[in-house]
């Protein structure tokens, strides 16, 4: 049996990923402007502490939404928001595309 266009883009890492009240707070808070954080500053949105911020945040990263990029010692995170963008975009494209069935 092919898979539709809508069930390739359903991703259970996406959506355990975008489904947890921390991740959506780092992800409001990698939307502000000049948001390429490192895990402290990332740290200050949330009421968890910095070990679980980076376990969300590697969370986050395998499902495609944030990027990391290395500077020194530090890793800063940034929102990946073409691709989101796009991705969600595609996914609402092939759920309308269902209406007709």
């Amino acid at each position: 049996m092919r898979k539709s266009a809508l069930g390739e883009l359903l991703s259970p890492q996406l959506f355990k990923a975008l489904g947890d009240p921390t991740r959506l707070a780092i992800l409001r808070r990698l939307t502000q402007p000049g948001a390429s954080c490192n895990v402290s500053e990332i740290a200050a949105c949330c009421t968890v502490g910095l070990s679980t911020v980076s376990r969300h945040l590697g969370v986050l990263a395998r499902a495609g939404i944030l990027a990391g990029e290395r500077r020194g010692q530090e890793v800063f995170y940034s929102l990946r928001a073409r691709e989101l963008a796009g991705l969600l975009r595609r996914f609402a494209d092939a759920l309308e595309a269902t209406r007709g069935r």
